[in-house]
């Protein structure tokens, strides 16, 4: 399948998973949701989370990242710069490549690690400043 339409189908199956890691947690107001949510589907976030799990990727992960990032989607992105919106965008290929692959527990496994992770370096950098 081309990178761009594991893209495609990654970026729906993550949505899914950052909606259930926010709404398990206090406060279900819309707003609150929609703000939390942001921190995770934001392409800046999506490339230093793939960043973070990078080093927990097989190979044939790997090369997936590499394909996707390569890809050329012939858009612009609006609110990201240009190699966080590659990176991105590899990072929701390996999203629906593993879907797509049944790898559904290697799947979830990631995805809520780059979700710790992510968290955790957020506070690091917030308590930096």
């Amino acid at each position: 399948m081309p990178p761009l339409a594991l893209a495609y189908i990654g970026d729906a199956v993550f949505e899914i998973a950052v909606r259930q890691h926010v709404i398990a947690r206090p406060n279900l107001r819309p707003h609150h949701l929609h703000i939390q949510s942001t921190k995770f589907v934001s392409a800046k976030a999506q490339a230093r989370m793939l960043a973070l799990i990078e080093p927990q990727l097989t190979q044939s992960e790997l090369d997936i990242v590499r394909q996707g990032r390569n890809a050329k989607s012939g858009t612009v992105p609006k609110n990201a710069n240009v190699l966080d919106y590659r990176h991105a965008t590899a990072f929701e290929c390996l999203i629906g490549y593993l879907y797509y692959a049944g790898a559904h527990d290697r799947l979830r496994g990631l995805i809520l690690q780059g979700f710790e992770l992510l968290e955790r370096d957020n506070e690091t950098n917030t308590n930096d400043r």
